[in-house]
């Protein structure tokens, strides 16, 4: 990625292998699919078009051979916000290959106190992500690779301690 700008936006353009994401957040109502998020609560059906720009960039990704995938570390109850995420936006982005991990922090301690959220692509690049108090992105730094051990180390002890999403939502879906 020499000679590209280090943005986050150029990171998704430019990752090789795969992209990670850990989410740590139990409400990212403010930052996208807000207007989803409100047919949601409202009760309403899942527009057919739901998440369709996403969906496109994740299917080009794997067609490509490229992995896509997340663990998102909550606990039960889920809040109404994750119920939505878990619900509409996870479901729906499988199908086009991004796959997801929940670590159920409800019985259990947390193996990764105070790391927040990240994007990491290729094992090397980590993006740590920052949110206001009330889920609304606020941007992402892009780290100098030397910082990418930290994250990968991040990464490896989450989905050690996660399961795949489709087995965890069968159980606890609601």
């Amino acid at each position: 990625m020499a000679g590209l700008a280090r943005s986050l936006g150029n990171l998704f353009d430019a990752f090789d292998a795969e992209a990670f994401r850990l989410e740590t957040l139990d409400d990212y109502s403010q930052s996208g699919s807000v207007d989803a998020y409100g047919l949601f609560r409202d009760g309403q059906k899942k527009p057919p078009d739901y998440n369709a720009d996403w969906l496109e960039e994740v299917k080009a990704h794997v067609d490509a051979g490229r992995r896509m995938y997340r663990v998102h570390i909550l606990t039960r109850p889920l809040t109404p916000y994750l119920r939505f995420e878990l619900g509409w936006g996870y479901v729906t982005n499988a199908t086009a290959g991004e796959e997801f991990f929940i670590l159920d922090l409800t019985d259990r301690p947390n193996p990764l106190p105070g790391v927040g959220d990240f994007w990491l692509f290729d094992s090397v690049t980590a993006a740590p992500m920052h949110y206001s108090h009330d889920g609304k992105f606020l941007g992402a730094d892009v780290l100098p690779d030397d910082r990418g051990p930290e994250y990968v180390t991040y990464r490896d002890t989450a989905l050690a301690n996660a399961v795949p999403f489709v087995d965890w939502w069968a159980r606890h879906g609601e």
